[in-house]
């Protein structure tokens, strides 16, 4: 096939990713002028649905705006609404929101491993496909969500939306007993976590590098998970940048482009990606001991000397680690625990405007809440990872169409496949992205 002329390659639904989107790539004479993640999801409406509610409502609708994620929603809404009103949450309940979370990291980030991403690598076309080729390791990672469940289960009351999460901490906690046959089941996952870094690691991962700012929270001499502060490592810096959470929407920009129905943002007006390649490269140094050696093991070198890949293919590799480290830390917290003597910390409504964000395993996410004096949500803002992580996507895979082009006269079947890889390299949650649209109709 010549490359001369125009060539346009349109996928009108992509697979394994979460949600649905499309993509769309021009061709002109060889060079790539135009490539676009199409989302195509209609609007969702959940900030026009926190619009006056209760303030004790958010983590529970919030929720709802992704089945794979929902702890992400419900205590960035909790740590917003919390903010709003002046109220610090009880240390304990803070370290049990933290061991929820490890829940979702394990359980969202093994998904994405063995039955989103894998295949690429393996080539299969699908999760089904790998597991008849590769049985065991699918088993595997299957035990693994499971484990992951088990902690959202006990703790959060189910594993999708999980019921027992309010503002203040939680309606019931558990008791030492209950908490206590988690190790077990946790220890067996750590050998499966560790056995997931050497089987990814044995992945092949084409050169490739990222032109985006990283961007993720930060919290010092630990891995930033349910907490932190907005840290930013420019492309031609080594040294992260922190700036206050309540700036976040002056640094934090959306706008509306044609073809995508999820808001585009920049950050200081630049291109910016978060998730575990961003998280890695700035709080890789607080790891635990467990995943730095897994990080080691994985080919990625040691965090606590700064070492970190704006690879997106390795971000496998990181994630693998991340499972890792999300074991550790729940098997840390569980022996450790002491029942907090309340479930929740008491958080009377108080007019005010309150900033939340936490780690979700595709990226940082943020909440903003306006209440009034009967806590009463006045406004909401809600920012999530994809719509963060769309342009440095946009930007990858024009790269990446254009190195293949360059490179060989490939065929526009490969050329696809190799296009739909590289968005699943970020691991987009496509239903997260959409939010409400304001929509302009000229009629003549």
């Amino acid at each position: 096939m010549t490359h001369r002329g125009s060539r346009v390659l349109h996928v009108g639904s992509l697979s394994r990713v979460e949600g649905e989107g499309a993509l769309h790539l021009s061709v002109h004479d060889g060079t790539v002028t135009r490539a676009q993640l199409r989302i195509y999801e209609p609007p969702r409406f959940f900030e026009a649905f926190l619009r006056g509610r209760s303030y004790a409502e958010p983590p529970d609708i919030t929720a709802r705006v992704c089945g794979i994620c929902p702890v992400a929603y419900q205590l960035s809404a909790c740590a917003a609404i919390e903010n709003a009103c002046g109220i610090t949450v009880d240390p304990a309940l803070r370290v049990l929101r933290r061991l929820l979370y490890c829940g979702e990291w394990i359980e969202s980030q093994t998904l994405h491993i063995y039955l989103l991403h894998a295949p690429d690598f393996l080539g299969c076309d699908s999760a089904i496909e790998l597991a008849r080729t590769a049985r065991g390791h699918v088993e595997r990672g299957l035990r693994l969500k499971q484990a992951g469940n088990a902690i959202l289960e006990l703790l959060g009351g189910r594993a999708i939306h999980p019921v027992n999460v309010r503002i203040g901490g939680f309606h019931r906690v558990p008791t030492v007993a209950e908490l206590r046959p988690l190790a077990g089941q946790l220890e067996r996952a750590l050998d499966d976590a560790w056995q997931t870094v050497e089987w990814v690691s044995g992945f092949e991962f084409p050169d490739a590098e990222v032109d985006a700012d990283l961007f993720a929270l930060a919290e010092p001499e630990t891995y930033a998970i349910e907490t932190g502060t907005p840290a930013v490592l420019r492309a031609d810096s080594d040294t992260p940048n922190l700036f206050p959470l309540h700036t976040f929407l002056d640094r934090v920009r959306e706008e509306h482009l044609p073809h995508s129905t999820a808001l585009h943002a920049t950050l200081d007006g630049r291109r910016h990606l978060t998730g575990s390649l961003a998280r890695f490269a700035i709080s890789g140094r607080w790891l635990s001991r467990t995943a730095v050696r897994a990080a080691r093991a994985a080919g990625l070198g040691d965090p606590r000397a700064g070492v970190f890949s704006r690879n997106p293919y390795r971000s496998i590799l990181v994630r693998a680690v991340e499972v890792v480290y999300a074991v550790d830390e729940a098997l840390r917290i569980i022996r450790a625990y002491e029942r907090p003597r309340r479930p929740y910390t008491e958080v009377p409504a108080t007019a005010g405007t309150g900033h939340g964000a936490t780690e979700a395993p595709r990226g940082l996410l943020y909440h903003r809440y306006v209440l009034d004096a009967e806590g009463t949500v006045t406004d909401a803002r809600l920012v999530p990872p994809t719509a963060q992580n769309q342009g440095a996507i946009e930007d990858d895979l024009r790269r990446t169409a254009q190195r293949a082009i360059t490179q060989s006269d490939i065929e526009d079947e490969e050329l696809t496949r190799l296009c739909e890889r590289a968005i699943r390299n970020h691991d987009p949650c496509i239903s997260c992205s959409t939010h409400f649209l304001d929509l302009t109709v000229d009629r003549t």
